[in-house]
């Protein structure tokens, strides 16, 4: 699978590492991502998402019903 957040959408990104000497060498910025167990008291059972660090904050913030919201509206997005 993708290393891409399920509730943010983050995913890798391309850009140059620049050594001291000036010299670009290209190079992926990739994702903090970690594989997290919510409990979704609504439907009474635990949900295993691979969210990045914005995305845990998201949920600590808003709540795991808004982040399961924001993911349906990414892949109503996508499709």
């Amino acid at each position: 699978m993708s290393r891409i957040c399920e509730v943010t959408g983050k995913k890798k990104q391309k850009g140059n590492q620049v050594s001291h000497a000036m010299n670009h060498t290209r190079k992926f910025f990739e994702v903090n991502l970690h594989k997290k167990r919510f409990w979704v008291a609504a439907e009474k059972k635990w949900v295993t998402l691979k969210v990045s660090s914005a995305g845990v904050r998201f949920i600590a913030k808003n709540g795991i019903d808004a982040a399961l919201k924001q993911m349906h509206q990414l892949q109503m997005e996508k499709a």
